[in-house]
């Protein structure tokens, strides 16, 4: 089933059951990602899907939703989803997805706090950057305040959420900048985490045209190590939230809960 498929997940979710929901990306716009490149966007089928959850372990207690846009699929379909889950995984208690900034904003809190209570529990989102220069550079496809409204909007649902962060996203010069502006994005909402990455420059996107051109120019490693720590200086998290640049891109490796761990994050930088 939908085998030809490229199979992309969090880290976090590797041991937990992985469900296709959607094939490819609909927006497939942004200017570093080939994540989805030569795939077209489809829905699975709920017959599908069904047949994988029946064929599944009963005894099953995560579930992640693979796909760039899982809740493209919509609300009706969305809370069909998750009852086929509990219906041949009834142990299951928690389902995860990503999410991007246009998918949450098809939902209302009401709607999405509904399917909170039905077990979709943790989506992944990719906010980025908070620097509006940058968003529109990558061809991000929402603004800063459009992902500010969605993140709270999944606050008031109660439905948890990690926010990745790109570090080197507005390149060479503009660092400090992007980390302050992410910074103080980040700190008017609540994620569960924080996961940062750093930007990558793959052959078959966009950024490297942009980079082969001139047009944008990679910042180096001392100035992404700086961006690091003025985003860990500068966000103030409404509540405790960790802090994490352990996936394989980063080029140091931390790992605590904010504000708690600080101190101790900002020592391993210096």
């Amino acid at each position: 089933m939908y085998t030809d498929a490229r199979i992309h997940y969090p880290l976090d979710e590797m041991t937990n059951m992985l469900i296709p929901v959607t094939i490819g990306c609909s927006y497939n716009k942004c200017a570093f990602c080939n994540m989805y490149k030569g795939e077209k966007f489809a829905h699975v089928s709920l017959t599908d899907i069904k047949a994988q959850l029946m064929n599944g372990y009963k005894y099953t207690e995560k579930v992640f939703l693979v796909g760039a846009e899982p809740l493209s699929i919509g609300y009706e379909k969305m809370k069909e989803l998750l009852e086929l889950i509990h219906e041949y995984l009834p142990y299951c208690a928690l389902v995860s997805s990503y999410a991007s900034i246009k998918n949450i904003s098809m939902y209302t809190v009401e709607q999405l706090s509904i399917l909170h209570d039905m077990g979709l529990r943790q989506l992944y989102i990719g906010f980025e950057s908070g620097l509006e220069e940058a968003l529109i550079l990558m061809k991000k496809g929402h603004t800063v305040n459009e992902a500010i409204e969605q993140a709270q909007k999944l606050n008031k649902a109660g439905l948890l959420f990690n926010s990745i962060i790109m570090y080197g996203i507005a390149g060479k010069g503009k660092s400090v900048e992007n980390a302050l502006a992410t910074a103080k994005m980040l700190s008017q909402f609540k994620s569960h985490k924080i996961i940062t990455m750093n930007l990558q420059i793959f052959d078959d996107t966009d950024l490297a045209q942009m980079v082969s051109s001139g047009n944008f120019i990679p910042a180096d490693r001392n100035e992404r190590l700086l961006e690091i720590k003025t985003l860990l200086e500068k966000f103030n998290p409404i509540e405790k939230t960790v802090f994490d640049t352990t996936h394989p891109t980063n080029i140091v490796k931390l790992l605590g809960t904010l504000p708690d761990d600080k101190a101790k994050l900002l020592a391993k930088l210096d």
